[in-house]
C-alpha cells in the first residue's frame, strides 16, 4: 500500500520517465472492480486528456498525482498499483490504462480497494486535501507540529493510533509505523500517557529518520515501484520478518491484530509498559 516513501518514489520515477510524453489514448477498465472508485465515469477520461502532455507528477501522503498541460490532474491513492510498461506487455485486466506516444503505457490495477480520480484541480476529498496540505516529516515545521499533536492527544491513545489515525501524519500508515515504533523501542499498544519526554523525543526522531531512509532507498521491500521492483529498504518489522529473530536482541518477532490491521514487534525491545 502507498505510504509516504512509496508516493514520493513513484512521483520521482514518473517525473523522470513520462514527463513530456503525450497521451495517445485512455482505456477504461477491462473488468469492473466494485472497490475501485473514480471521479466521474472512467470512460470519459479519454476525451478529457487525450493528446495532452504530462507536465509532471507529485507524491504526497497516500496519493500520487499526474498533471497534464490542459490543467487536468489524475491522482491515485494508497490501494492502486501503478506500473510503466511497454504496449506489448499490457495485462488482460486493469482498472485504467494510459497509452503514451513513446510506445509505453501506464497501467493502473487494484487488488483490494483504491481510487483513481481525474479532476480539474478542485477535487474536494478530505483525505486528498489532508495529504496535500500535510506537514510532513521533511518540513522544518514538523518538530513543533509533532510536539503540539502529542501534547493535545488523549492520554489513552495508543502509539499506533497516534501515528496512523485521524490523518494526523498523512503518509504514515500501518506499514511504515512498524519500523518507526521499533526504532523508538515503543510497543504499538503503549498509551501516549506512559511515554516519558525522552521517549517522545525518540519517537519524533524515529519518524524523521526512518521515513527519510525509506524514501532514500526507494520505498520498503514489501512494496513495488513504477517498474514492479521492490523497494531497497529492508523492513525490520513486517510480514517479511514475522517469526524471525529480532535484529537487536534475538528474540522472536511476533504478529498481532490490532486496530483493524496487523502489528509486528519485539516483546523484549518494545515492552507494553503500563502506568
Amino acid at each position: 500500500m502507498l505510504e509516504q516513501p512509496e508516493a514520493i518514489t513513484l512521483a520521482k520515477q514518473l517525473n523522470e520517465n513520462v514527463t513530456g510524453r503525450s497521451v495517445v489514448k485512455v482505456c477504461p477498465p477491462t473488468k469492473p472492480h466494485k472497490f475501485c472508485w473514480y471521479n466521474g465515469e472512467p470512460d470519459t477520461y479519454d476525451k478529457a486528456v487525450s493528446d495532452c502532455k504530462i507536465t509532471g507528477a507529485d507524491g504526497f501522503g497516500i496519493f500520487v498525482e499526474l498533471s497534464f498541460d490542459n490543467g487536468m490532474k489524475l491522482c491515485i491513492n494508497d490501494g492502486v498499483n501503478l506500473r510503466l510498461i511497454t504496449n506489448d506487455k499490457v495485462p488482460k485486466n486493469y482498472q485504467l490504462l494510459i497509452m503514451l506516444d513513446d510506445g509505453q503505457a501506464l497501467v493502473f490495477t487494484v487488488a483490494m480497494y483504491g481510487g483513481i480520480y481525474l479532476h480539474d484541480g478542485s477535487y474536494d476529498n478530505k483525505y486528498y486535501l489532508a495529504s496535500k496540505n500535510a506537514v510532513t516529516s521533511f518540513s522544518s515545521e514538523f518538530t513543533d507540529y509533532f510536539h503540539r499533536l502529542i501534547t493535545e492527544s488523549k492520554p489513552n491513545l495508543s502509539a499506533k493510533a497516534f501515528l496512523a489515525t485521524e490523518q494526523r501524519f498523512s503518509g504514515i500508515g500501518n506499514g511504515t509505523l512498524q519500523d518507526i515504533l521499533f526504532t523508538a523501542r515503543i510497543h504499538p499498544k503503549r498509551k501516549i500517557s506512559t511515554l516519558s519526554e525522552n521517549e517522545k523525543d525518540n519517537l519524533l526522531n524515529s519518524v524523521m529518520t526512518v521515513l527519510k531512509e525509506m524514501t532514500d532507498l526507494g520505498g520498503r521491500d514489501t512494496e513495488k515501484d513504477l517498474f514492479g521492483v521492490s523497494g531497497r529498504y529492508k523492513t525490520l518489522m513486517s510480514k517479511n520478518t514475522v517469526g524471525a529473530d529480532c535484529p537487536k536482541c534475538g528474540n522472536e518477532i511476533v504478529k498481532e491484530n490490532y486496530l483493524g490491521g496487523s502489528v509486528y514487534y519485539c516483546p523484549q525491545c518494545q515492552p507494553d509498559i503500563k502506568k
